[in-house]
């Protein structure tokens, strides 16, 4: 499992460790524990950024993709609809470089 600091606790990583889930979970300051017997690999987390970020691009289409998806086959295709938008916007920026 990938979370960042907000998810840093002492009984949240026992939690996890219990039910033998991999923790990587970033390190929170605000909490003064000793970082070295913690797992975190940082290019892991680094790449949860590129889901999140996926997520919120996704979530622009809520209001599209919640109004008509009363079935598996309507869902997905209102996913791959908002997923060419979003590849299309990214290929075709307004953005202009001189």
């Amino acid at each position: 499992m990938n979370a960042d600091a907000g998810f840093d606790a002492q009984n949240f990583r026992k939690h996890c460790e219990n039910k033998d889930i991999i923790a990587n979970i970033a390190f929170n300051k605000r909490n003064g524990a000793d970082t070295d017997e913690i797992y975190f690999d940082e290019l892991l987390y680094h790449q949860r950024y590129t889901i999140e970020r996926t997520n919120a691009w996704l979530d622009s289409f809520r209001s599209l993709l919640n109004r008509f998806d009363t079935t598996v086959s309507s869902w997905k295709s209102f996913n791959y609809l908002a997923f060419m938008v979003i590849a299309l916007r990214k290929f075709y920026s307004t953005k202009k470089f001189k």
